[in-house]
């Protein structure tokens, strides 16, 4: 396990150190945070599943009752009402239409190659997000130790620049020959 361990906080610093040389300015973490992939393993397909379902019995009742009031509607009443309500019936249904969640994770997992546990015939979000959840918290850790670093370096690099223009700023200040009326006065005395 230790042996594991150390493999993937060398990975990570490896990664670390490229996206900081192939984006030197940005310190905005790149990945999702590891409490979000964690909240994404404990989703449950069946409860989403359930979910999809009573939203789209609510697009159907809604769309029948959109249907029963431009039906009884009178013609000059009915405008800005039907305009309006298709727009928000098509978005509706373009969005659930979108939401074939099941079929993009399977396809997710065979690209990455996760294999389901044993005894499951799918892989879960579980088993998929559990290994993420991993990986993008030692990535946040190796991130933020990288980002000290980038700290420390460019503030030795202003430092030793406000260094040098005060070396350069230095300039010596030799008195002045008094040549005027009080000097001349002075000597006389």
């Amino acid at each position: 396990w230790s042996r594991t361990r150390t493999g993937t906080n060398t990975f990570c610093l490896q990664l670390c150190r490229l996206y900081r040389t192939l984006r030197q300015e940005t310190s905005v973490f790149p990945l999702p945070e590891p409490h979000d992939v964690f909240q994404a393993s404990q989703m449950k397909f069946d409860d989403f599943q359930k979910d999809l379902n009573r939203l789209r019995k609510d697009l159907r009742a809604c769309t029948t009752e959109v249907e029963k009031v431009c039906k009884v509607s009178e013609e000059e009443n009915l405008q800005p009402f039907k305009d309006m309500m298709e727009d928000f019936l098509s978005q509706g249904t373009t969005d659930l239409s979108a939401c074939g969640a099941v079929g993009h994770f399977l396809e997710l997992s065979v690209f990455f190659s996760v294999k389901p546990k044993s005894g499951e015939k799918e892989v879960s979000p579980n088993t998929f997000f559990s290994l993420w959840h991993e990986f993008t918290s030692d990535f946040k850790e190796q991130w933020k130790k990288e980002n000290k670093v980038i700290l420390k370096e460019r503030l030795k690099a202003a430092e030793e620049s406000f260094r040098q223009a005060k070396e350069k700023a230095s300039y010596s200040v030799k008195p002045k020959h008094a040549s005027g009326i009080k000097a001349k006065l002075g000597m006389k005395i």
